[in-house]
C-alpha cells in the first residue's frame, strides 16, 4: 500500500445489482463458507460487506499511489477514539449504491436491513473526541485531502451496558470475536515499543535509552472512503503483541500461566479503552496505552516520509500532525527522541521540527481534566521522556521570560513540583492550538490556557467542531435528502453552507414532500 508504481491491472468490480450480487454470493461461498439457503443474516452481512470493501480498494490503492506520485503533504490524525459507527450501511451510501445493494440481497433470498444491523459497532471511541475524530476523516477523504488516522485497535472498548434489576451492569464488548471484514492485517508493519530501562547519555545531546520492557505494535488497516469514492484514505490502527510470543521452557515445567505472562501482558495494552486509573497500576497502564499508540505512528510516518525524502528539515512540508486532545501529547517528546538519538537531529532542528508539524486539539477547559502524570510514574516508565520534557520546559521558560508579558510562571511551566502537565506540553510543543467551538476557543484563550495565549498570542485557532452531513442528513433523512437534491443538487453534501441556498424556497409547500424512508 505505500509504495508508488503502476496501478495494478485488475478489473473494477461493477457496482450495478448484477455485478454486487454476484460478488456477495461468490464471498458468501468461499469467504464465510456457506450456501444461501442456510446462511445467516451475520453471514450476509460479512458477505456483504467484503463486496462493498472490494470496490472501496478498487480507489484505495490508485489514492495511495497518487499520493506518492505527486508527493503530497499527508494529515496524520492521531486520536485514542475513532467513534466511527457501523461501517457497512454508511460505505454503501458514500458509493450510491444502497438501491443496487438492497436488491442484489433481495435476489439472493436475503434480508437487506437485517444484514446491516447484525454488524457490531466498532468499539473505537465513546463520545464527542471520537466522533470529531471520525467526522475530520470522512471529511478529508470526501475532500480529497491525503490523510491517515492513528489509533488503538482495541479488543474490547469500553464496555457493553445492560441492566440488571434496574441497574446498570457492564460487561467486556466483544466486537472483534465475530471478526472484522473491513480490516486488512499487516503483519509486515510492525514496531518495537519500549518502556522503563535506563538512560546513558551519548556523544552530541545524543542519549541510549535502554528499555527493559518491550512489546511489538501491529498494524490493521481500514479504507476510509469519502463520498461518491474516489479519494480513500486509512485508518491505521495499533494491536499490541509480545515479542516472545510462548515460554516453552515455563510450560514444560508445569507453569503454564507464566508460559503465557508475556502475551497477557503485552496485550493487555491494547485490550480496553479507557482503563480504570483510579489505581496505580491503572494510570500506569492508561499512560503505557497513550505512548504505545503515539509512538508506533510516529515511527510509522517517519518511515514513510524517508521512502521519498533525506532531508528531515523538511518534515513540516509534508506532515501534519494534529493532536485529539492530550492523550497523544507525548508526541512532542517522542518525535524529539526519534530525530535525536535515532537520526543525529541537535536538539534545536528537533524542536523546530516538531513544533513545524504538530498541533494540537484541546478539548475541555477544565484545569483539572487537563492530563496530569505524577514524575515518579512519567520517569519509571519513560525515562528518556522526561529528560526531553525537562529541557523543553526549561527553554519554554526561558520564552516567556523573554516575552516581557508579565505572565507567571507557575501557570504555564510543563513539569510542576510533582506531575508532568499534559495540556501545557502540547500547547508549548505545537504551532497551532484549536478549540472545537467558537465559544471554546474563546473561553479558552480566557481561562485555561490565558498565560499561555499572552506569551504566544497566534497559536490558538477554531475549528468548529460540526456533524457529518453525509451520515446525518443525506443516509438518515433519504426522502429530505432527495428533495434537496432535486432542489438545489448535491453540492451541500460536501459544504453545509450550500444549504442557504434553500432560502427562497422556504415558503414553498411542496416541502411536505420531505420524509424519512
Amino acid at each position: 500500500m505505500d509504495h508508488a508504481g503502476p496501478i495494478a491491472v485488475v478489473a473494477r468490480r461493477g457496482r450495478d445489482r448484477d455485478a454486487i450480487r454476484q460478488s456477495v454470493l461468490e464471498h458468501l461461498v468461499y469467504e464465510v463458507g456457506k450456501d444461501p439457503d442456510h446462511a445467516v443474516p451475520r453471514d450476509w452481512c460479512v458477505a456483504l460487506s467484503l463486496a462493498v470493501r472490494d470496490r472501496i480498494v478498487d480507489d484505495w490503492i490508485p489514492t495511495t499511489q497518487a499520493v506518492y506520485r505527486h508527493d503530497r503533504k499527508r494529515v496524520y490524525y492521531l486520536s485514542m477514539e475513532f467513534l466511527v459507527g457501523r461501517l457497512l450501511g454508511e460505505a454503501i451510501g458514500h458509493l450510491g449504491i444502497e438501491d443496487a445493494c438492497r436488491a442484489a440481497l433481495t435476489e439472493l433470498g436475503a434480508d437487506y436491513d437485517a444484514a446491516l444491523t447484525t454488524e457490531p459497532d466498532p468499539a473505537l471511541g465513546n463520545g464527542g473526541l471520537g466522533r470529531l475524530a471520525a467526522c475530520f476523516l470522512d471529511s478529508m477523504a470526501s475532500l480529497g485531502v491525503a490523510a491517515y488516522g492513528y489509533g488503538i485497535r482495541y479488543e474490547h472498548g469500553l464496555f457493553k451496558q445492560g441492566f440488571d434489576d434496574g441497574w446498570q451492569i457492564e460487561e467486556a464488548d466483544d466486537w472483534l470475536t465475530v471478526g472484522n471484514p473491513w480490516e486488512f492485517e499487516r503483519p509486515e508493519v510492525t514496531y518495537p515499543i519500549g518502556f522503563g530501562g535506563t538512560v546513558a547519555a551519548g556523544a552530541d545531546g545524543c542519549a541510549d535509552w535502554q528499555p527493559t520492557e518491550h512489546v511489538l505494535a501491529a498494524a490493521y488497516d481500514t479504507p476510509v472512503a469519502g463520498r461518491a469514492g474516489g479519494h480513500v484514505n486509512t485508518l491505521r490502527l495499533w494491536a499490541a503483541k509480545p515479542k516472545a510470543v510462548f515460554d516453552l521452557e515455563a510450560f514444560n515445567r508445569g507453569n503454564f500461566m507464566a508460559a503465557a505472562e508475556r502475551q497477557v501482558l503485552a496485550e493487555t495494552l491494547s485490550r480496553v479503552l479507557y482503563p480504570d486509573d483510579t489505581t496505580p497500576a491503572g494510570q500506569e497502564l492508561r499512560l503505557k496505552q497513550e505512548y504505545f499508540f503515539t509512538a508506533a505512528s510516529l515511527m510509522d510516518l517517519l518511515r514513510r516520509f524517508r521512502v521519498t525524502h533525506d532531508d528531515l528539515t523538511a518534515l513540516p512540508r509534508y506532515a501534519a500532525i494534529q493532536l485529539n486532545d492530550t492523550h497523544p501529547a507525548i508526541a512532542v517528546p517522542e518525535l524529539m527522541r526519534l530525530l535525536i538519538d535515532e537520526h543525529g537531529v541537535n536538539f534545536d532542528a528537533a524542536f523546530a521540527i516538531a513544533r513545524g508539524c504538530l498541533s494540537y486539539t484541546n478539548h475541555t477547559l477544565l484545569p483539572e481534566a487537563l492530563e496530569r502524570w505524577p514524575l515518579e510514574l512519567f520517569g519509571r516508565v519513560l525515562p528518556r521522556h522526561l529528560e526531553l520534557i525537562a529541557e523543553i520546559d526549561r527553554r519554554a521558560a526561558a520564552e516567556v521570560e523573554a516575552s516581557g508579558t508579565g505572565v507567571a510562571l507557575d501557570d504555564v511551566r510543563v513539569v510542576d513540583q510533582a506531575h508532568v502537565r499534559m495540556g501545557n506540553l502540547a500547547f508549548v510543543g505545537c504551532h497551532k492550538v484549536n478549540g472545537v467551538s467558537a465559544l471554546h476557543t474563546d473561553l479558552m484563550r480566557e481561562t485555561v490556557f490565558a498565560g499561555l495565549n499572552r506569551v504566544y498570542p497566534d497559536r490558538i485557532v477554531n475549528q468548529t467542531n460540526g456533524i457529518t452531513p453525509r451520515r446525518w442528513l443525506a443516509d438518515c433523512n433519504p426522502g429530505l435528502a432527495s428533495l434537496l437534491r432535486e432542489t438545489i443538487g448535491d453540492a451541500w453534501e460536501l459544504d453545509l453552507e450550500q444549504l442557504e441556498a434553500l432560502e427562497p424556497f422556504a415558503d414553498d409547500p411542496r416541502s411536505a414532500r420531505a420524509s424519512p424512508r
